[in-house]
């Protein structure tokens, strides 16, 4: 299966709940009978009844129930032939509650979204999203000359009546104008049955299904300028949506709004998903090296440099370094080179910092030239870095200094031993002492001498000379921490205080905690609006893991005990190096992060999916994606539970408008397109419009009637179909997510784009 294959789309019509919000009475009744007669009916048993009330949102929304929009919050583009809508995680929010009335069907919601321009709401006169808090008292009765909802006294209680909600006035003219009459409310709502591959997203969330519930608003934002788009409660409004139902006294109705966002509808906006992807990706269209995190030279300074030096310079900024401020150790200012750990080719190998003994500076980790006399000091940075991060956690420093004071204990103990033993054979070289405590007449022999009577001291035996104890060497001590019993005893102590050393490694491997200015020393290296690509260089990460590591090496006994805490620790770690070349990412910095935060990003090499190991906002606009191979495509799309919908275009001047038919039966070619459009000449705004309202045109859909576009749809898709369901209707308006395909090439230095 290709990298692109991972979404699967289900709609389906609505989803009606068991029972639905309210009031209900429970009557249980006793009746005892013999041979078809009551017996009880003198007495008659008791009737008991109760009362439950089944709640569901009414008056407010949580925030957090709302999934996505689209258009995005403050997004500005070309939205002309888009009709807006509004994803809700909560699948069966919009049939909780029952709308009443002559012609409503059992689908339809009792929630609509209605797209206002700006000008048009007096509580919002700039168009800025602006609602106005009132009770729900009210919201209820709002006064003379404007009619809210006609709800019963059922479940308002006097706390629910002085709850607070958001509301709107709407013109009563503007109402009927745009509001979704009762035979069209049931189109405009579906459910949304959403499955994705398993993939990591931010904070380590892995989707794999989603039920959600979506709106869709039946107003075209066709005039440039700022929209708002509603959610509201339409119930209360039985009988009140279809033309002339309004009395004439009525100035205004009276909305409860459960949420609103903004954007503006404008040709030549930049600010939504296809523009904002070809912005994206534009400058790689000419130029492949604009995929390639590193800094371009400047025309100007290279200008008054040698050509040598201008050669040098070059090759250094192609390979991914900034020149950055360094002071020598003798006090002179000069410039050093830097490269964070993403570099635009394959690092060569260096040491191998894993397998470093414990330094106590970063003067190792420096890289001299001597031919231009500059100093290298990514490394060094990299490995001051990790000390300074391990220092700056009190949990981390404090468990490895005990680990290492521990190990170095149990080692001073295991070398002891081992000089006592050598002490021992010193003074006993051929084994005579040891053979005769072993003779079995030892002890008879002991008991003998004790019981005689004590020597006189002329006849006492001299002292013997006390033998001078000597350190062991250097040598001598690694011998004898290699000894197995050694080498057991110092594992041991490694394991049981190194508890939560291995998973912070871990989460440093993956460069958490890393400041962004170490990844991406120079602003101009990732512009605005830009995509860079990248390769990994593993030296570096393992200097960071150096200098965390070294921390609390004071001693040479610590060094001595470090490979045993090493071994220990990168036994239960989970994110070892291994050796192999190819871990690679990528860091996009565009308002397209800022305005779809969490979107489809999907790499993946000769077809297959590429796993992601980190996925992270470093900023509002800045995304940082880091991948376990170097891939060969990357397709960057937007949220499979942001499908839009709106009209397509065909070639033609004129009214061009159409849509593009899709299959409708159920099989494998569902939701295909049939290379067909309706009208097959264009056209479609034209014939489906409602009719002017005072002089000017809403751009509403009628979607029944005389200008219905429902009916005609399905005689478009079939000669025989009257009608469609919701979810065929939804499938006929979606728009495919919009995405931008990157093909790459595997080979260093040769990104490129299409």
């Amino acid at each position: 299966m290709s990298g692109t294959e991972d979404l699967l789309v289900a709609f389906h019509d609505y989803r009606r709940p068991l029972a639905p919000a309210g009031v209900y009475t429970l009557t249980a009744e006793h009746h005892l009978t013999k041979g078809g007669d009551r017996v009880d009916a003198n007495p008659a048993i008791p009737t008991t009844t109760r009362q439950f009330e089944i709640r569901a949102v009414r008056f407010v929304l949580d925030p957090a129930s709302v999934h996505a929009h689209y258009p995005a919050e403050g997004a500005a583009g070309d939205f002309r032939r888009t009709l807006p809508h509004i994803t809700l995680d909560r699948s069966i929010l919009p049939w909780e509650r029952l709308t009443k009335g002559r012609a409503v069907p059992e689908q339809a919601p009792w929630l609509a979204l209605m797209l206002f321009r700006a000008g048009e709401l007096p509580d919002d006169p700039e168009g800025m999203g602006r609602t106005t808090t009132r009770t729900v008292a009210e919201l209820r009765d709002p006064g003379a000359g404007i009619l809210g909802p006609d709800l019963s006294d059922e479940g308002i209680t006097p706390g629910v009546a002085a709850s607070r909600c958001q509301s709107i006035d709407v013109p009563a003219a503007l109402f009927t104008a745009l509001v979704p009459r009762e035979d069209e409310l049931h189109y405009l709502a579906h459910v949304r049955d959403v499955a994705t591959k398993p993939r990591l997203l931010d904070d380590g969330e892995i989707p794999t299904e989603g039920r959600y519930a979506v709106l869709a608003a039946n107003r075209l934002p066709r005039h440039t300028g700022t929209y708002t788009a509603h959610l509201v409660s339409l119930e209360g409004f039985d009988g009140k949506l279809d033309p002339g139902r309004l009395d004439a006294d009525i100035r205004f109705v009276r909305l409860c709004v459960l949420h609103s966002w903004t954007f503006t509808s404008d040709p030549a906006g930049t600010r939504d998903a296809a523009a904002l992807l070809g912005n994206l990706v534009a400058p790689a269209r000419t130029d492949r090296e604009n995929l390639a995190l590193r800094l371009r030279p400047n025309g100007e300074v290279a200008a008054r440099s040698t050509g040598d030096a201008e050669d040098y310079t070059r090759r250094r900024l192609h390979l991914g370094y900034t020149p950055v401020p360094y002071r020598l150790l003798s006090g002179e200012t000069t410039y050093g080179w830097y490269r964070g750990p993403f570099v635009p080719v394959i690092a060569a190998e260096t040491r191998d910092f894993a397998r470093d003994t414990p330094k106590t500076t970063a003067d190792h980790a420096l890289i001299y030239e001597p031919e231009h006399g500059l100093f290298d000091v990514s490394y060094a940075a990299a490995w001051t870095l990790g000390r300074t991060l391990a220092l700056s956690d009190p949990d981390y420093s404090e468990e490895i200094t005990r680990a290492r004071r521990e190990l170095a204990n149990t080692a001073a103990t295991v070398m002891a031993r081992a000089a006592a033993g050598r002490a021992l054979a010193d003074g006993d070289p051929d084994g005579r002492t040891l053979r005769e405590l072993a003779d079995p007449g030892f002890a008879a022999r002991l008991l003998d001498a004790l019981g005689r009577p004590p020597a006189t001291p002329d006849r006492a035996a001299p002292t013997p000379t006390r033998r001078r104890r000597t350190r062991p060497t250097r040598q001598g001590a690694r011998a004898a921490l290699a000894a197995e019993a050694a080498t057991a005893a110092l594992t041991a102590a490694a394991e049981r205080h190194t508890r939560t050393l291995p998973a912070w490694l871990d989460e440093l491997t993956l460069l958490r905690r890393v400041p962004f200015n170490y990844l991406v020393p120079h602003p101009a290296m990732l512009p605005p609006e830009s995509i860079r690509l990248f390769r990994i260089d593993e030296n570096w990460i393992e200097a960071l893991l150096a200098g965390a590591r070294d921390v609390g090496v004071h001693s040479s006994l610590d060094a001595l005990a470090d490979t045993a805490l090493t071994a220990a620790v990168d036994r239960r770690r989970t994110r070892t190096r291994t050796g192999a070349a190819g871990r690679a990412g990528l860091l996009i910095r565009s308002e397209l992060v800022e305005a779809w935060p969490v979107f489809d990003l999907i790499a993946s090499i000769a077809g297959a999916d590429v796993g992601e190991l980190r996925r992270d906002h470093l900023a509002p606009d800045t995304l940082l994606v880091l991948l376990d191979a170097v891939p060969d495509e990357i397709v960057i799309r937007e949220p499979g539970q942001g499908i839009h919908f709106g009209i397509d275009s065909k070639e033609g001047a004129g009214d061009n408008s159409v849509i593009n038919l899709r299959d409708h039966r159920p099989g494998d070619n569902l939701g295909h397109p049939l290379r067909r459009d309706y009208p097959a000449e264009g056209g479609l705004l034209t014939r489906h419009l409602r009719l002017p309202h005072e002089g000017d045109v809403p751009q509403v859909l009628a979607l029944r009637g005389d200008r219905g576009l429902v009916p005609a749809l399905a005689a478009g898709l079939d000669p025989a179909l009257r009608d469609l369901a919701p979810g065929e209707f939804a499938l006929q308006l979606v728009n495919a997510p919009v995405e931008q395909r990157l093909t790459l090439d595997p080979a260093p230095e040769r990104e490129s784009a299409r």
